[in-house]
């Protein structure tokens, strides 16, 4: 029984191995940026827009507004990376339901590989938000004693949302697995339905965490800011 992408080798030499993580990661992002481009070729100004128009704008609307709610003066910056790992994520959900599709968010790699993109990011764009000093000194507050605290703090919620993600979609395919072994005629629809429902929620946990943690950085130097610290950019 094969539970993660890691595990299907297409090609293999040497140390070197090609399997479904890097593959199907490839195939849904190309998929991704065709579909973008096939959208953006297209765009329209009009009160009624294509039916594909129409839905990609509401999805980065709905985006939109949920970042607004979250970090209202720094949304708009904010939104194509988060959408970005929106978008990603619930692809990668869509592309498990067809058939012998798996999704490469079932693997730790990739798992990892998105939060190493939000632990870069935070501090990027608390440096182009709020400038250099502003960012790092939120590190030694309130005393410098706390740095390696806050240090670890940053590393530490950079694991939970990698395990987080990771866990919530192998533990879809573990279940899956045993309940199609046990009645494979009555559950695959059900439990495809299912596993799309909870890629589409894991999507919006984890955008919607790294928009907070973003937020957070830049909060919380913009308000010591305010209470008399000058801003450096």
């Amino acid at each position: 029984m094969t539970l993660s992408p890691d595990d299907i080798v297409f090609w293999q030499v040497g140390a070197f191995r090609l399997n479904a993580t890097i593959i199907y990661t490839w195939v849904i992002m190309l998929t991704l940026t065709a579909s973008a481009w096939l959208v953006g070729r297209r765009l329209t100004s009009t009160l009624t827009p294509r039916r594909v128009q129409a839905f990609a704008e509401a999805v980065m609307i709905a985006v939109e507004r949920q970042l607004e709610d979250i970090a209202p003066t720094h949304a708009a910056k904010i939104l194509p990376f988060v959408a970005t790992l929106f978008i990603l994520i619930m692809g990668s959900a869509i592309f498990s339901i067809l058939p012998g599709g798996v999704a490469p968010t079932a693997s730790l790699s990739t798992t990892v590989a998105l939060a190493i993109s939000v632990l870069l990011a935070v501090p990027l764009f608390g440096i182009r938000l709020i400038g250099v000093k502003q960012y790092f000194s939120r590190y030694i507050r309130p005393t410098p004693l706390m740095l390696p605290f806050n240090i670890i703090s940053e590393l530490s919620r950079t694991v939970a949302l990698a395990i987080r993600l990771y866990g919530n979609m192998m533990s879809g395919a573990v279940l899956g697995a045993i309940l199609l072994s046990i009645a494979p005629f009555f559950f695959p629809v059900m439990l495809q339905s299912l596993g799309l429902l909870t890629g589409i929620i894991q999507a919006y946990i984890f955008s919607i965490l790294a928009a907070v943690y973003i937020s957070s950085a830049v909060r919380i130097t913009a308000t010591t800011s305010r209470n008399g610290d000058p801003q450096n950019g």
